[in-house]
């Protein structure tokens, strides 16, 4: 009995070893993967955004600075996001009546969505936002934790602010139109 109880207890030791020794490796990997990132951990919210690139239907890269002189509306939304949906009537009323000054990106963080989803939705309704896929991960970087979630830049590619969440039709309306006409 004593031998096996000094069996166990070596195999016991070992195996912790041998544990130690795979949590150091994986403890390795993620500091060298932290390391490559850490430029990119350090900065701000507004440098993300003025920095951000997506992808179109057709796997063209799309940034921020293409749509300088106008006032940017980042909208992550999906296709089953009633909110997202409803808000979408509103930001095609005023993308009609600021065509010069205003965009909506229309971006799909990639939720639940596929590109094939959102490109089916786009194709059967009207609006004539910029679809496009959240292909670096913006979402991420700016802790995006449920949508809609709105993002404003101004007409120079300033980032403006963020928020999650709708104010209805006409407080979304409202709160478009004022942006637009301070920052355009």
């Amino acid at each position: 009995m004593r031998n096996y109880s000094w069996i166990l207890i070596l195999l016991l030791a070992m195996s912790s070893m041998a544990c130690g020794g795979v949590e150091e490796q994986q403890e390795e990997a993620s500091n060298a993967t932290n390391n490559a990132n850490q430029d990119d951990q350090n900065l701000t919210d507004a440098e993300y955004v003025e920095q951000a690139t997506f992808t179109d239907f057709d796997g063209n890269k799309v940034s921020i600075s293409d749509f300088e002189g106008k006032v940017v509306l980042i909208d992550f939304w999906e296709t089953w996001c009633k909110p997202c949906l409803a808000s979408f009537p509103t930001m095609q009323k005023v993308q009609e009546e600021y065509s010069d000054s205003f965009v909506v990106l229309a971006v799909t963080p990639g939720f639940s969505d596929t590109q094939k989803d959102a490109q089916e939705f786009a194709e059967e309704h009207d609006y004539t936002f910029k679809y496009l896929m959240d292909s670096n991960n913006l979402h991420q970087k700016l802790g995006v934790q449920g949508i809609p979630f709105k993002v404003y830049v101004d007409a120079e590619g300033n980032f403006i602010e963020k928020s999650m969440g709708t104010s209805g039709p006409q407080g979304d309306y409202k709160k478009l139109k004022k942006i637009i006409e301070q920052y355009k």
